[in-house]
């Protein structure tokens, strides 16, 4: 078992080329994972597999989609100010799927806090409502993007207040005890078991891609009947095997990892 995760940010509309769009990143991206043979399997059955509750060979050739932060360009087409129009992430896998024939699913880490939101609707996009959680709910009934949470409120630098009281903040490795790892991962699966009301996978992606000793030795493995998550993901750039730590499952990052579908194909046909 070596399966590459790929996560891509809707959030990132700089421009209209591959370096500096991850929705033209994505369009591009399926179509040259699908001619180098590789299939999308959804992220929860990685996890199966990883856990030993599902047969290895689902995953044989496969490759798994995820997002991060939850806004409306994973599912609405939007008229970006700078940009133009923009086909939403679940839109381009609707297209790509209707076009091949091939599933195409994906799974959004969502920042779950709706007043975090509605701040960095204002701070991190244009201030037009662009950050609510409606779609999440026709998300999860529709079956090709799973809602899965990425913390309470991401401990992000631009909020006035989150869970980190001590300013501790643009990181989450602040995130040290066991009432703040509450706060940020159990509220958020809180939250979305009452809101989104479908059965979900129990995943969780680290903000920044950061952890401590202490999520990933004491709160993550010994509070599973609190925080009710099966597996969690970093970025660190492997495939995930059966080798890879449950709670610090291996990503690769859109514009980080690679920068073009070419290298993208490089890294999946060595699987490194």
């Amino acid at each position: 078992m070596r399966v590459p995760v790929l996560t891509y940010h809707s959030n990132n509309v700089g421009g209209n080329d591959y370096a500096n769009n991850d929705h033209v990143a994505l369009a591009e991206d399926l179509w040259r994972i699908h001619a180098a043979g590789f299939r999308i399997v959804p992220l929860s059955r990685v996890v199966d597999v990883r856990l030993g509750v599902a047969d290895e060979a689902s995953v044989d050739d496969a490759i798994a989609l995820c997002c991060d932060d939850g806004s409306w360009f994973d599912w609405h087409d939007l008229d970006h100010p700078t940009c133009g129009r923009q086909r939403s992430f679940a839109n381009i896998l609707r297209d790509f799927g209707a076009a091949t024939g091939a599933p195409a699913h994906m799974t959004s880490f969502v920042i779950v806090s709706p007043d975090a939101r509605a701040v960095l609707d204002r701070t991190c996009l244009v201030g037009r409502g662009w950050w609510t959680d409606a779609w999440w709910p026709e998300a999860e009934r529709e079956g090709r993007i799973a809602i899965e949470s990425h913390s309470w409120d991401h401990n992000h630098a631009t909020l006035p207040e989150t869970a980190q009281r001590d300013g501790r903040t643009g990181t989450f490795r602040s995130i040290d005890t066991h009432a703040l790892a509450d706060a940020e991962i159990r509220q958020a699966n809180d939250w979305l078991d009452a809101h989104v009301r479908a059965p979900r996978a129990g995943l969780f992606a680290f903000p920044y891609g950061e952890t401590n000793d202490y999520l990933l030795r004491d709160y993550l493995p010994d509070h599973v009947a609190e925080h009710r998550l099966r597996a969690a993901f970093g970025t660190d750039s492997r495939p995930v095997g059966f080798d890879s730590d449950r709670w610090n499952l291996p990503r690769y990052v859109c514009g980080h990892h690679w920068r073009s579908s070419d290298a993208l194909v490089r890294m999946l046909e060595s699987r490194g």
